[in-house]
């Protein structure tokens, strides 16, 4: 039984890891299409929030199982219930993407936005695509990585900067449009979020520290 149950924890840790990848790619497909107004990488962001939310079903029902038929006590339990956490966050990280590329797609074959309010958005993609990245590397080996606040921070900059280029007089963008626009940022500023809540939840696996407790540089 003990095996069985250690062999579930692996595959578990497996299915994060792929989907944390998967995130990933995501992240950085979704700046590929802001940036080219490019139709087929949106497709492939479709695809890859489908085969997310897919995935999270599945640890879902997997977790549910390790709690109902394996009790698992201490470390374990930590572990299971972590899972099933971590799996809804890039879950959410998928929608994220993909409502980003609904834009992409609904703007194409043009841009979504005139410069410099397309490159302040891909600038954001960018810095969601590399935290996602740290991340994933996170999920893969269960090992916690301070964050110094740098990437919050940064992020908040590029919103900054987004909301000038919007409101900027001669930008070309309307009311309605700059909304649009703010929301579709919105999007990557919580794919951040997203990340350093898994940062959190990687901590609270290896250390034992609550995931709201602190912050990540402590």
């Amino acid at each position: 039984m003990r095996t069985q149950f250690t062999l579930e924890l692996v595959e578990l840790s497996n299915e994060l890891t792929l989907m944390s990848r998967l995130a990933h790619d995501a992240t950085e497909r979704v700046t590929e299409a802001l940036a080219g107004a490019d139709l087929a990488a949106t497709y492939e962001v479709f695809a890859l929030d489908e085969q997310l939310q897919e995935m999270f079903a599945a640890c879902e029902t997997r977790t549910m199982a390790l709690l109902a038929l394996q009790a698992p006590v201490a470390r374990d339990l930590r572990h299971v219930v972590t899972a099933i956490q971590i799996a809804g966050e890039l879950s959410r990280l998928g929608r994220r993407t993909e409502t980003a590329g609904q834009y992409v797609y609904r703007a194409h074959p043009r841009a979504v936005a005139p410069e410099p309010v397309l490159a302040a958005l891909v600038a954001m993609g960018t810095l969601a695509a590399e935290c996602v990245a740290r991340v994933s590397s996170s999920v893969a080996t269960g090992r916690f990585v301070a964050d110094d606040g740098s990437d919050a921070a940064a992020m908040s900059t590029l919103c900054t900067e987004l909301r000038t280029a919007l409101t900027t007089p001669g930008a070309g963008v309307d009311t309605g449009a700059a909304i649009d626009l703010a929301l579709l940022g919105s999007q990557f500023q919580r794919c951040v979020d997203h990340a350093a809540r898994i940062a959190r939840l990687i901590r609270f696996l290896d250390t034992g520290i609550p995931p709201e407790a602190g912050s990540l540089a402590d």
